[in-house]
């Protein structure tokens, strides 16, 4: 049997904790352990502070000459805490987000430094989409060879048959790097038209923000068509995306975008910012039709103008219904990013060096 020490954030297998990390982290862990591994859960608490006593303790205790698979928001800032050991374990960093492209966390240039270190030094990178790839390449010069990509899958489901039109649904952590503001903006100049939206996601992590939609929504007179409706989960997450007909992926940030899968997986078209990894999970048909649309990130007026030309054209909705549906084809489930990490874990340390 393949053992593996997986080393993850405190509160990663929390179902309200639903972020795309977390998600990632559970489905990886389990999908291991489905396969046959022997999969050794260690979790860090606070991984974003300054990293200490208890990773170094962790690591420790890990024989020489076993797999170890780290969450990045662990690794990338524990330099000091990671390299005595780099030489003695096989360390792969499952890095979702580099350091100097997250918008929304708390690291300073010394974390960024630490980040080089730690993934110069690693046996391997997985990533979970090629855009994030290309950074890593890019930013760190790491050889090629050792950086793979390992996209989030998703669980197919039937396609629904969907509204006439006005449901907008938008999921994700409500923070600026999601870019909620951004979709409330672009609403305000669409009184006129028929639409409801649903703001679905965590309000805590970022709670000034939230405060600050909430103050503009009410301005605005639209408490009764923007809902902040909190975590969803199972059966009220596949609800709301049962009952929406366009998800609205609006980030300024994101290295892929697994709700932008999980709505094409269910046949609802997507309307997202042309940023990070969006376009790479919004991807096409077969026969390369576009699933949705694509927009200048960080600009409500080009969001309000697609909202408007959404709402206003039954045939454009109809034909992007179809692309979606057709896009679920396309898709690739859990069973193959489980198989990518365990490639990625199990490559033969000679081979890095090519």
């Amino acid at each position: 049997m393949v053992r593996v020490h997986v080393v993850v954030p405190e509160g990663f297998d929390n179902p309200g904790q639903p972020t795309g990390g977390n998600i990632y982290d559970r489905r990886v862990c389990a999908g291991l352990a489905e396969a046959g591994w022997e999969v050794l859960v260690a979790t860090v608490t606070a991984p974003w502070l300054v990293p200490g006593a208890e990773l170094a303790r962790i690591v420790s205790a890990i024989p020489d000459g076993e797999t170890v698979l780290i969450d990045g928001l662990i690794a990338s800032p524990a330099a000091a805490q990671l390299l005595p050991h780099t030489g003695r374990i096989r360390m792969t960093v499952l890095l979702h987000m580099p350091l100097a492209t997250a918008l929304d966390t708390h690291h300073d240039a010394s974390a960024e430094r630490s980040e080089r270190i730690v993934l110069r030094a690693a046996a391997g990178v997985v990533v979970t989409s090629e855009w994030t790839r290309r950074q890593v390449l890019t930013r760190y010069a790491i050889p090629a060879c050792r950086v793979h990509v390992a996209r989030p899958g998703v669980d197919r489901v039937a396609a629904q048959a969907r509204p006439v039109s006005g449901r907008l649904l938008c999921v994700g952590v409500l923070g600026r790097h999601k870019g909620q503001d951004l979709l409330v903006e672009a609403l305000a100049g669409l009184a006129d038209r028929d639409w409801h939206c649903v703001l679905a996601g965590p309000l805590d992590r970022d709670p000034d923000f939230v405060e600050r939609l909430r103050a503009r929504i009410t301005r605005l007179g639209y408490g009764h068509r923007v809902r902040l409706s909190g975590v969803l989960t199972g059966a009220a997450l596949s609800h709301a995306y049962a009952t929406a007909d366009l998800l609205v992926a609006p980030s300024r940030s994101e290295t892929y975008g697994m709700t932008v899968t999980e709505a094409l997986a269910r046949g609802l078209p997507v309307m997202a910012a042309a940023v990070g990894g969006l376009p790479e999970a919004l991807g096409t048909t077969a026969d390369g039709t576009v699933p949705g649309q694509l927009i200048p990130p960080d600009d409500p007026a080009a969001l309000a103008a697609a909202l408007g030309d959404w709402l206003g054209d039954e045939c454009c909705r109809r034909r992007l219904r179809a692309a979606a549906r057709q896009r679920r084809s396309t898709l690739c489930g859990w069973e193959q990013t489980i198989k990518e990490i365990a490639n990625a874990v199990t490559v033969h340390p000679g081979e890095n060096a090519r």
